[in-house]
Formats: C-alpha cells, structure tokens, sequence
C-alpha cells in the first residue's frame, strides 16, 4: 500500500480542527477530485473509506493519502502555500512530506496500537445496545465493531484477507464534542494479528481525524 503523509510542524491546531482543515482542502483542490471531500457534484455523501485524511496529531495539521489519495498529495504538495483555518492565514515555511510503500495484512504476531485520536465506535443503533451490556459484553461488542472497521480497511485498499483477525482492546469511555453534539468516543489500545499504517483512521469519522492509529514499538 502507498501511503503519503504531509505535515506541518509549525502550525498549531486543536484536535477538532481536523474538518476545518478538511474544508480548506475541499475547496482548494475539490474540483480536481472527489476523493478530498467523498461527495458527488450534487453534494450526496460517497460511503467509502477515506483515500484523503485529514487530522490534527500532538497539535500539528497533517494529511493522509492513501493508494490514489497518496498519489493525489504528491501531485499537489508544490501547489500548498498556505492554510486558512477560520479567519487565520499560515504562510507555510515548513512543510514536510513522506511517500512509501508500507506492509499492511494479517501477521502471525501481535501488534499494539495506540489511539491517538478518539475513537467513534458507534451507531445509533448499536449505542443503544451498549448502553445495556455488562463490562464484558460492552468489550466483546467492541471487539467486533474494531475487527469489522480493520476489515473494512482492507477491503477499501484491496487486501484479500484469509486468516482470522484477532482483536482485543483496552479502552476507557470518552465524551466528545462532534457536530454541536456530545457523544460517545473511546480512548485507549488495542491488540491484532494485523499490521497496520500509522495515523491512518478506524471507526467513524475518520476523514475529520477520529480514530487514528500509531504502532507501539513493542510486540508480544
């Protein structure tokens, strides 16, 4: 898998700037593609896994690209001079980029990730399941929502999966502000058989910069 992170170390955001940045690169490069913003001309919602990420991590603006998406900011890394975040313009002195092929799929070794962002588990529907589980069934609930958001990870970057995923977590709840609401995050880590790309996202949201990942340099 491509991957292409850009980054810009001497800006400084709050973690839910992550859609404003989004926004910015919506309109600045959206007529070139949908996959800066995931929706047809006609302003519906494409249902995908996000190509083009947008996040804020310890403080600094960063993007994800993945596959085409990476391809996609390579093309356009000479073209961004600039952030304008509300009513704030940042002159970009500093802007670093990295390009590479990283190792994704189901491993015989288990990984331990951190969330750096919170993670958006759930649905209306499965909130209200939650709500009435025991502390072991609300975890068992969990497991199975992350094991089907890694699935659907690869499935978007056409990774044909064979083995079973194996996946446990250790989260703790969280309430976060989103769309003028408050609701339901976790914070935390989890363990898998899988190896996974740094900062890309798991869960809901994850184009506005929930849910995003960073190996622990340990194994078990």
């Amino acid at each position: 898998m491509l991957q292409t992170r850009l980054h810009f170390p001497e800006i400084f955001l709050r973690q839910r700037d992550g859609h404003k940045l989004r926004g910015y690169f919506s309109d600045r490069f959206g007529a070139d593609s949908d996959l800066f913003h995931n929706h047809t001309p006609d302003g519906k919602c494409i249902y995908r896994y996000p190509l083009i990420q947008y996040k804020v991590v310890k403080r600094h603006p960063m993007l994800i690209g993945i596959n085409e998406g990476a391809h996609l900011l390579m093309e356009r890394f000479l073209q961004i001079k600039r952030l304008e975040i509300e009513d704030r313009v940042y002159l970009l002195e500093q802007k670093h980029m990295k390009s590479e092929e990283v190792e994704v799929g189901v491993v015989n070794a288990l990984k331990t990730y951190e969330l750096m962002s919170p993670w958006q588990a759930l649905n209306q529907k499965n909130y209200q399941i939650y709500l009435g589980l025991s502390p072991n069934e609300k975890q068992e609930q969990l497991n199975r929502i992350l094991t089907n958001n890694i699935l659907g990870f690869f499935k978007s970057i056409d990774c044909r999966i064979e083995q079973q995923i194996l996946v446990t977590t250790q989260l703790t709840e969280l309430p976060i502000a989103f769309k003028n609401k408050i609701v339901l995050g976790f914070k935390g880590s989890f363990v898998a058989n899988v190896v996974l790309p740094d900062y890309i996202g798991l869960g809901k949201s994850v184009a506005r910069g929930f849910g995003v990942i960073k190996k622990r340099n340990r194994e078990r």
